[in-house]
């Protein structure tokens, strides 16, 4: 083999690996591709409690991801969260629209699950959904059982 042609194919090896250790990079340290904001449309759900959701989380339907969590601020006169999220543009959800909020298994990371309704009337953006499920707070629960079990020994 000469020289110049090991030279290329150790130039592409070192390329390879080197979009390969970016790709580890970005998705290890939570970095997602996101849709530009041109195609998405940007609605806002009100909720009790928001227990481990966070900016950037996953917005879903069916469990298919179809956009992210932009911000959650507190909403002063009732005490409670307003989450602002993007979802495509291309999905036409109605306005009886339920959202919740569930985790990817027991421990996992929150993320908002859209379940459809069938009103007919198409949501337009910055509406807020009220119709929603929130958060469940592990601890809670484990608190409840374990002293709600004490109080009646």
């Amino acid at each position: 083999m000469n020289t110049k042609r090991i030279n290329t194919l150790v130039g592409l090896f070192v390329l390879v690996g080197l979009v390969a250790l970016g790709f580890l990079a970005i998705s290890m340290g939570g970095g997602r591709l996101s849709l530009p904001e041109g195609h998405r449309i940007m609605l806002v759900a009100r909720f009790t409690n928001v227990n481990g959701l966070k900016a950037g989380s996953t917005v879903a339907i069916a469990g298919v991801p179809v956009g992210e969590v932009k911000k959650i601020i507190l909403k002063p006169d009732d005490m409670s969260a307003l989450v602002t999220f993007g979802v495509d543009s291309s999905l036409k959800l109605d306005d009886d629209t339920v959202a919740a909020i569930h985790s990817v298994g027991l421990l996992g990371e929150k993320f908002i699950a859209l379940k459809p309704g069938a009103s007919g009337t198409e949501l337009k953006p910055g509406t807020v959904i009220i119709d929603t499920q929130s958060s469940v707070d592990l601890e809670d629960l484990i608190a409840k059982f374990v002293f709600g079990a004490a109080d009646k020994k």
